[in-house]
């Protein structure tokens, strides 16, 4: 007899808090856009500031109760896409003026994160479900930042910290990604990707 708590795809149980945590930021996405569209600033902040922390969450539960899925990355990095995109529009929105003298920044920063996920698409045919500690990390740095801007205001040499760190960890995720042969949950990072294809040869 199944378990009705249990939805199985693949050979994995895909219902469970961390995909719950991914799906909500899905489903919340075009309400924040629509907070957008209509200038409601506050709601935007708080509503992306939720998503964000839903992000840090899922991740570390599903690794903590060992909870890790194929489905669960895929959905994640779906999840992300739109926050990543709900955050780019809505700083373009509300806070352009103080971001436009540093915008090179940005666009290098997006440049990377936009690369990484084309050659995913041509290596893999898949979005790249890697959570790296350099883009986890970097991850949560974005997210204080975008907290800090929308509650506090901008703060420069905080912007030039996470666009560093976040392009940097997109380069490494490029790195990583033309040495696996398939994308797959568990890999830390370039250099323990290394050591590890080192053992095997």
């Amino acid at each position: 007899m199944k378990n009705p708590k249990q939805i199985i795809i693949n050979g994995e149980n895909i219902l469970n808090l961390p995909n719950f945590l991914s799906f909500y930021r899905l489903i919340i996405s075009p309400i924040i856009f629509m907070f957008i569209f209509t200038g409601q600033e506050k709601l935007y902040a708080i509503f992306l500031c939720i998503s964000l922390i839903s992000d840090v969450l899922d991740g570390n539960i599903a690794r903590f109760f060992k909870l890790q899925t194929r489905f669960g990355a895929t959905l994640d990095n779906m999840a992300d896409m739109c926050t990543y995109a709900l955050a780019f529009i809505g700083i373009y929105i509300f806070k352009w003026q103080y971001i436009q003298p540093y915008a090179w920044l940005l666009y290098m920063f997006i440049g990377t994160l936009a690369l990484s996920y084309v050659i995913a698409f041509i290596r893999f045919r898949k979005v790249p479900g890697l959570h790296l500690y350099s883009a986890v990390s970097s991850g949560y740095v974005q997210g204080i930042f975008i907290f800090i801007l929308f509650a506090f205001g901008f703060y420069p040499w905080m912007f030039y910290v996470v666009t560093i760190w976040g392009t940097l960890a997109y380069v490494e995720k490029i790195f990583v990604l033309f040495r696996l042969d398939d994308i797959r949950s568990g890999v830390k990072g370039l250099y323990w990707l290394i050591k590890e294809q080192g053992k095997l040869s």
